[in-house]
């Protein structure tokens, strides 16, 4: 067992099933699952980030926290350097204390919210830096900010830790998440644990006299090109299964990598008439609580973790 995590915890990676995976491998053995990760933190940046809703990033930005690898390989992924669980990075983060003094220099630095990027398969290390963070004074607002490919029951015993969640809901079409993902099941998956952060959060955005949202739930949902029928259903499930009300980033920074340059739709950015489609959608819904994105973002949020501020 590893100095930083507590017993609880332990037991938890012995015979890990933190995400719909269920992969049963003991991590702190060097058995790797679908995400090939052992029991140790590994986290692939901790950053300032001014990002894309501005009640989490505020004036000085957030300070996102980026876990290595990820329960989901999505084929067009922005954040591929260190998602891939074929690979590694070499200057990884692994010392808890580096991590902590990092996120407090952000915090101190005017960051607001601590946000914990692609944590489904590390909630026990997320959940163990949210306590220590708070044990010792530094009471940002957490935030998940998740693929949502996650157990409705984690979800639900981080209802003490998390302030705002901040899920993805990527597909509606079963077909797309195997297509894309690697998981058919990713829409029923996902859609329940939706549910569940609605069922804590609820459709209010709760603000602070800062600008800054201090508890709540924004459902983020990136529009890929040539598959804007997806988009629809999934603001439709949204306006119909939760609340119209739910405050919502529609984003349009898509933008192809290198692994899916050559794919008929993936290989390009979406185009005006797609977009318009979606915003002719929100409006019908009376989706109007969040964000929407010009057709310029897709050149304003990549990131480089090849630098020591990615973005």
């Amino acid at each position: 067992m590893t100095a930083m995590m507590p017993e609880i915890h332990y037991q938890e990676l012995k015979c890990c099933r933190l995400c719909p995976r269920g992969c049963g491998v003991n991590r702190f053995e060097g058995n790797r699952g679908y995400c090939r990760s052992m029991a140790g933190l590994r986290i692939g940046a901790v950053c300032l980030h001014k990002g894309e809703e501005p009640v989490l990033a505020g004036n000085h930005g957030m300070c996102n926290v980026f876990f290595e690898h990820c329960n989901l390989q999505c084929s067009y992924c922005q954040n591929y350097q260190i998602s891939r669980n074929h690979q590694e990075q070499a200057d990884v983060l692994t010392d808890l204390d580096e991590v902590l003094g990092r996120i407090a220099a952000c915090l101190h630095a005017g960051a607001a919210c601590v946000g914990f990027v692609s944590p489904s398969h590390m909630i026990p290390h997320m959940t163990h830096i949210i306590h220590i963070l708070r044990e010792r004074g530094l009471h940002a607002v957490t935030v998940m900010n998740t693929n949502a490919y996650d157990h409705p029951g984690k979800i639900r015993q981080l209802a003490e830790d998390i302030d705002v969640y901040l899920p993805d809901l990527k597909y509606h079409d079963a077909a797309l998440g195997k297509k894309f993902s690697g998981a058919d099941d990713y829409p029923a998956v996902a859609q329940a644990a939706l549910k569940e952060m609605y069922r804590q959060k609820g459709a209010e955005l709760r603000m602070g006299p800062d600008g800054i949202a201090h508890n709540g739930l924004i459902i983020r949902h990136l529009v890929l090109p040539g598959y804007v029928d997806n988009t629809l259903a999934c603001l439709r499930f949204i306006a119909r299964e939760l609340s119209p009300k739910v405050h919502v980033s529609v984003m349009a920074q898509y933008t192809p990598i290198g692994a899916v340059a050559a794919d008929e739709n993936l290989g390009r950015t979406i185009t005006a008439a797609e977009y318009e489609r979606v915003l002719e959608e929100l409006d019908r819904l009376g989706m109007d609580c969040g964000w929407i994105q010009s057709l310029s973002s897709a050149y304003h949020y990549q990131p480089d973790f090849t630098r020591s501020e990615p973005f």
